[in-house]
């Protein structure tokens, strides 16, 4: 355990610095809807095949079902939501609203996970509220309709937290890889429906890249990144976990930069800067010293 909760976090860390803009190219020869139907298809297939080379059980009792609607409807509301804005902002700009989620996180786990509530946490997350209204404010870059993508983020990031605020809360006694095949349970056919009934549509033509991103978003993002996520949810606070969105902000601004040509205004970087320093502040100001283990 010494050496996998800091694995977990190092990979967990580097999935979502790289799936905001694996999501852009996923959708970009086939559209959102047939592009996270497709990653979540091949994610619930891959989980389950793993689970039975394993040998792991998929239990099915009543805690585990609570947990697996929860992780569930996380899945569904809060990834269509971001697949949807990622059409009208950079894709460095999802991983950044994401960077609020700790302070969120630990908003609504003060009130129903009894964690607590510091006054300089309640400071660092004023001053990350700030930085995302600064970048709100961009003008160099930002179009009109791009204030619904970033309505769209904000709104995934609170449905996100509501769900890991659930799951955690249920604490059910089921293992990463089954939390997450249970989420898929729920959220893959909720998927296919939606894209049968708005769009229904296979694409005539798929480029490489396409390909690449979809498989990449559905082995790795989605099966390799949930599960880990959930171990680490199993072992650490809540707040504790949404710590990575400490780091992935600022990694998938530059790889939006480097590889997708996206533009970074000072604005966007001030921003930027002052989440984390909200984040730093939250996190580690004013923080007695004790393991973040849970017993």
């Amino acid at each position: 355990m010494k050496y996998k909760i800091p694995l977990a976090f190092a990979c967990v860390t580097l999935i979502w610095s790289t799936t905001p803009l694996a999501i852009q190219w996923s959708s970009e020869s086939v559209g959102y809807l047939f592009a996270v139907t497709s990653r979540m298809t091949i994610a619930t297939v891959a989980c389950f095949v793993l689970l039975r080379v394993l040998g792991m059980p998929f239990l099915w009792h009543k805690a585990a079902q609570q947990t697996y609607l929860a992780a569930g409807l996380g899945i569904y509301f809060a990834m269509m939501l971001v697949y949807w804005g990622a059409q009208f902002i950079p894709s460095g700009w999802v991983a950044v609203i994401f960077g609020a989620s700790p302070m969120i996180t630990g908003l609504i786990a003060y009130r129903y996970l009894d964690e607590t509530l510091t006054p300089a946490k309640i400071i660092g997350s004023l001053v990350g509220f700030v930085g995302l209204f600064i970048i709100f404010r961009t003008k160099e870059t930002i179009e009109p309709a791009s204030y619904y993508g970033l309505l769209a983020i904000v709104i995934s990031t609170l449905v996100h937290t509501l769900s890991i605020i659930r799951v955690k809360r249920i604490n059910a006694a089921i293992s990463a890889l089954a939390t997450t095949c249970g989420g898929l349970i729920y959220a893959t056919p909720a998927y296919l429906l939606t894209w049968l009934i708005v769009d229904g549509q296979l694409p005539t033509e798929i480029s490489v890249k396409t390909i690449m991103a979809i498989l990449y978003l559905g082995l790795i993002a989605s099966m390799i990144g949930f599960v880990l996520y959930y171990f680490l949810l199993k072992h650490l606070d809540a707040s504790r976990v949404a710590l990575i969105t400490l780091v992935s902000p600022v990694n998938a601004l530059l790889l939006g930069h480097v590889l997708n040509g996206e533009p970074l205004t000072q604005q966007i970087w001030l921003g930027t800067i002052v989440i984390l320093s909200g984040l730093i502040c939250y996190e580690f100001i004013g923080k007695k010293k004790k393991s973040d283990l849970v017993d």
